[in-house]
């Protein structure tokens, strides 16, 4: 499974119009998702996949040169519903189909019926041309992130939750993530940030952005009710060695202010921008912090444009950049 970082043949994308998710009929969550595929499609390609009853309408919103296919879904997650790209020894593109519950089944999952969702990674891999691997384990795109080498980052409270794969303890988990993105070291973070539906998911927590290298959210007031969840990890990174038995080197992101909606905490993090070739695109929250965490990702990205976009319509529907695109690793 290649690192986020390496080049991409395109990126995919999932319309947006679950009306108990997102609000004023998904029209504000629209507008958002239309800006952050235009800005990826000027550097790569984009297809979005879009319901029959909503067609015309992101045709509509969206610039020509995003693809737009008929794909039913349940709602927009794409890094969740859709394939984990992989390419094999014969550097032909194939996919990883995890089987999905909606984040926890009926068991805490967050809504049901989900067999649309369920599907999806199916239909992409049928429009692209590869072949896809089924997966026998419960798995979200957006629990797991690699570095291309070996090593993968994922979190205990997400892949270790009973409303996934009961029946599997801790090292048959590594194995299948060994077998199926040939990830032959697993680094386990703890817990996830507070408003995180997705019970832990890492790209909340702590991205790769090269070998080695790895940003990770950090809160330092100790009374900020996500400061030992994170201090936590920070300490097993800081302990951790890569498949290749390297240290890590690990880069501070701070955390926005605490944002709220109807009194609940959201869970708004800078680790959740997207790596397109050539551009960052950063999750802004109107918040001073903001401008700390685009310098710091321009520091680690020194040939790529970092693009700040506001993002608060989709952390109201919790989650931003990453959770909504999946990356489609070039071949040639």
């Amino acid at each position: 499974m290649p690192g986020e970082f390496e080049p991409h043949a395109g990126c995919w994308m999932a319309w947006p119009e679950r009306p108990d998710n997102w609000r004023l009929a998904a029209a504000p969550a629209q507008a958002a998702f239309a800006a952050v595929a235009t800005a990826i499609a000027a550097v790569e390609p984009v297809t979005m996949a879009v319901s029959d009853r909503q067609f015309e309408h992101a045709r509509a919103m969206l610039p020509a040169s995003v693809r737009v296919v008929e794909i039913s879904t349940d709602d927009a997650w794409m890094r969740d519903i859709g394939p984990s790209f992989v390419v094999d020894g014969d550097r032909e593109r194939r996919g990883v189909d995890w089987r999905f519950n909606a984040w926890g089944g009926l068991d805490g999952g967050l809504y049901c019926p989900w067999d649309r969702d369920e599907r999806v990674a199916a239909k992409v891999l049928e429009i692209e041309g590869a072949r896809g691997y089924r997966a026998p384990l419960v798995l979200e795109g957006g629990s797991i992130h690699v570095d291309g080498e070996g090593t993968v980052l994922t979190t205990e409270e997400c892949l270790l939750n009973p409303n996934r794969n009961p029946q599997l303890n801790r090292p048959q988990i590594e194995r299948y993530l060994a077998d199926y993105c040939a990830a032959r070291k697993c680094i386990w973070l703890g817990r996830g940030i507070v408003g995180d539906d997705t019970d832990g998911h890492i790209d909340e927590l702590a991205r790769f952005v090269a070998p080695r290298v790895v940003v990770a959210a950090k809160e330092d007031d100790p009374a900020d009710e996500n400061y030992a969840a994170l201090a936590d990890n920070w300490r097993r990174l800081e302990l951790a060695r890569d498949e290749q038995g390297r240290p890590l080197e690990i880069v501070p992101l701070p955390l926005p202010r605490a944002l709220r909606y109807e009194n609940a905490r959201l869970p708004a993090s800078y680790c959740n921008f997207y790596i397109a070739n050539g551009v960052v695109i950063v999750p802004q929250f109107d918040d001073p912090a903001d401008l700390l965490a685009c310098q710091t990702l321009g520091r680690l990205f020194p040939g790529r444009q970092i693009r700040g976009l506001r993002a608060v319509e989709l952390v109201w529907g919790l989650g931003t950049f990453h959770c909504i695109t999946q990356q489609q690793p070039a071949v040639e």
